[in-house]
């Protein structure tokens, strides 16, 4: 650790103000009131009868309320007859294997105690047939073998391929319950075919699963509910789009064109696919960067809840050594060998510490004005954009921009006796 302090003993960590950001976003009162108004507006339950097994398909995503949810889509299945039951629908994730992805939706709080219905988890697929572009179509055996089949899934922009259909009900349809073997299949051709590759698997399986129907949820820029939508069957395919449009135009972004660099607290596969959302932090080990363009992106935590799954870290420039020790290959690789982006998982430079990590990443920009220092922001996470961090030389554009106050003084980081952040304000 001597040598790296002597090397970096130049830079100079700046201060930092809490910045709010108010994006003018409505949000429903009352999720569990909002599904039984979407359910009940597109009657999409009255055809299950009593003893009809139900399959709701659950991703590896964290959706807020997503337990809430759940248990009151179970509680109306019930009452019509339906046997309701969960599985994992999420490729690849959780280390491939069934254990691994019933434990993600146990941690959402998915457990048969908690929202009255158990969780069947397994790999094995069954063929469908095959898409218009001669690929195999695969899906989830439980799902195949169930009377009517309910995926819940979020609706937003994808972080590694743009077009009509990116994550959301189709992708959950066709990536979360074609498993590993399925998802593999359909990202067989790239990023670059897979908005198309997404919506001709949907449409095989729609075809030959008369019996589905969904439930999409839209978040607003502070992860809150948004909106919950009913999908009959019929309409998957055609209203899609227009909601993955909607969900577009709420997408919060860091709010400067350029910086210097980009702090991010923590990532993780439950906050999103790539740990840190790309729209946000503009990187992308395949589709390049973009605003803020930042020089260096400097990433400190792994959450818990990604089981040392590490898919992300690559759009870092620099980490710590406690990501490194939370690396788990078993969680981490099959991610990127079904998706065929084995640089997602590139591990940057490791440093001792926060502090070193920091200054380590500040070394790297380039072009740093030696008079008001470094542009910074620092993130929490990407889904909480509500509230973060910039160095004193953004205080300007800041001020400039109606969307953002600051809410304190400067403050330098405090740092513990190993080098970490301590007390450091996210409320």
């Amino acid at each position: 650790m001597d040598l790296f302090e002597n090397l970096l003993k130049s830079i100079s960590l700046p201060k930092f103000v809490k910045v709010n950001y108010e994006i003018t976003q409505s949000h429903v009162s009352s999720p569990e009131e909002e599904l039984c108004k979407a359910v009940q507006k597109r009657n999409i339950l009255q055809k299950i009868k009593p003893g009809d097994t139900v399959c709701i398909a659950c991703g590896s995503r964290e959706i807020a309320h997503l337990a809430d949810i759940v248990r009151v889509l179970i509680k109306k299945i019930k009452i019509h007859g339906g046997r309701p039951f969960i599985i994992p629908a999420m490729g690849s994730h959780g280390g491939a294997s069934a254990e691994g992805q019933k434990e993600i939706l146990l941690n959402f709080g998915l457990s048969e105690k908690n929202v009255g219905a158990p969780i069947k988890a397994t790999m094995e697929t069954v063929h469908v047939g095959i898409s218009a572009s001669g690929l195999e179509v695969r899906l989830d055996k439980y799902a195949s073998g169930a009377d009517w089949i309910i995926p819940v899934g979020r609706i937003k922009p994808h972080t590694a391929f743009h077009g009509s259909i990116e994550s959301g009900v189709q992708k959950m349809i066709v990536i979360g319950m074609g498993k590993q073997y399925g998802a593999n299949i359909c990202h067989s051709r790239g990023f670059g075919e897979m908005s198309k590759n997404v919506r001709e698997f949907a449409h095989t399986i729609l075809e030959h699963y008369s019996n589905i129907m969904a439930v999409g949820i839209i978040e607003n820029a502070f992860h809150e509910t948004y909106k919950i939508i009913a999908f009959p069957h019929d309409t998957i395919e055609a209203e899609e789009p227009t909601y993955l449009e909607e969900a577009k135009s709420l997408m919060p972004k860091i709010p400067f064109k350029k910086v210097d660099a980009i702090f991010v607290d923590e990532l993780g596969k439950n906050i999103s696919g790539t740990g840190a959302d790309p729209n946000i932090i503009g990187r992308s080990p395949v589709m390049g960067r973009w605003e803020p363009n930042a020089d260096a992106i400097v990433m400190f935590d792994l959450t818990d809840e990604s089981h040392g799954n590490v898919t992300g870290i690559g759009n870092a420039d620099i980490t710590t050594m406690r990501v490194f020790k939370k690396f788990n290959m078993e969680s981490t690789y099959p991610n990127n060998i079904t998706s065929l982006v084995p640089k997602a998982a590139n591990i940057p430079p490791v440093m001792p510490n926060d502090r070193l990590a920091m200054k380590f990443g500040l070394k790297i920009c380039l072009n740093v004005d030696g008079q008001k220092g470094p542009k910074v922001v620092w993130l929490h996470n990407t889904l909480m954009m509500h509230r973060f961090w910039v160095s004193e030389a953004l205080i300007p554009e800041v001020e400039k921009n109606s969307a953002l106050t600051i809410i304190s003084e400067p403050q330098p980081i405090t740092f513990d006796d190993k080098g970490d952040v301590i007390d450091w304000d996210w409320d």
